[in-house]
């Protein structure tokens, strides 16, 4: 499987007490890290490498950036999340596939397994992760629900935080414009080079429900013909 993949998925989950911390950031969202994988390599690294303090700062710093991007500058316009959690587990399992993280509703899953693999620099690797799961947190999703699309928005935040990783996808590369993660990503790009502030005119639209019809009421055209001219403009 690709390395880099994510998932989000909706369940309850409760956070073990264990390497439990705190951080409340400007805008009094509180921030809960745990680390239940001390004993693992990767939650050895992660405590070395990373640690509570640093990743309630990024969740803190990934929430603002957030922010600015979906143009959610009140609190009406946002979801009503007080505290966001992240928990290292000793994996991540979806539907039986192991994944890097995964996120429900305002907790966050990230495998030891994972941070153990990372090449290269952890911290920007792992904040790469972390923005697009952030992402997830405060994106609008409503009904009739696009995960392709989902996961492209949370990957554009990534690509725009500048934590796109140099496996990912170029511009013009993919199937179809929501075939998910960086290939929507860029495509979504593309589109807010077409009218700056797209993507947050898109994710407002999606608080109550999704419909194609979204990117022609925004940019006039249809997407599918969004998604040729943007194969066009790259020699696709």
């Amino acid at each position: 499987m690709d390395h880099h993949r994510h998932y989000s998925f909706f369940f309850l989950c409760a956070v073990a007490a264990l390497g439990l911390a705190t951080l409340k950031g400007i805008h009094g969202v509180e921030f809960v890290v745990t680390n239940n994988a001390e004993t693992t390599p990767g939650g050895t690294r992660f405590n070395n490498e990373l640690g509570a303090d640093y990743t309630k700062q990024t969740m803190d710093a990934a929430t603002n950036f957030i922010w600015s991007i979906f143009q959610q500058n009140t609190d009406a316009d946002r979801k009503n999340v007080a505290t966001v959690t992240l928990t290292v587990e000793n994996s991540v399992v979806v539907n039986g596939e192991t994944v890097i993280a995964a996120t429900s509703n305002d907790a966050i899953h990230v495998g030891a397994d994972y941070i153990e693999g990372i090449k290269g620099d952890t911290k920007t690797d792992f904040n790469g992760v972390l923005y697009h799961e952030m992402a997830h947190v405060w994106q609008w999703f409503g009904t009739n629900t696009n995960m392709g699309l989902i996961e492209g928005i949370a990957d554009f935040v990534r690509l725009k935080a500048g934590y796109a990783p140099s496996n990912w996808v170029q511009p013009g590369g993919g199937d179809r414009w929501d075939q998910g993660y960086s290939v929507t990503a860029r495509f979504l790009d593309y589109c807010e080079g077409l009218r700056s502030g797209f993507v947050a005119e898109l994710n407002k639209k999606m608080r109550d429900t999704y419909n194609d019809d979204y990117f022609n009421q925004l940019l006039g055209k249809p997407v599918d013909q969004l998604w040729n001219d943007y194969k066009v403009a790259y020699g696709g």
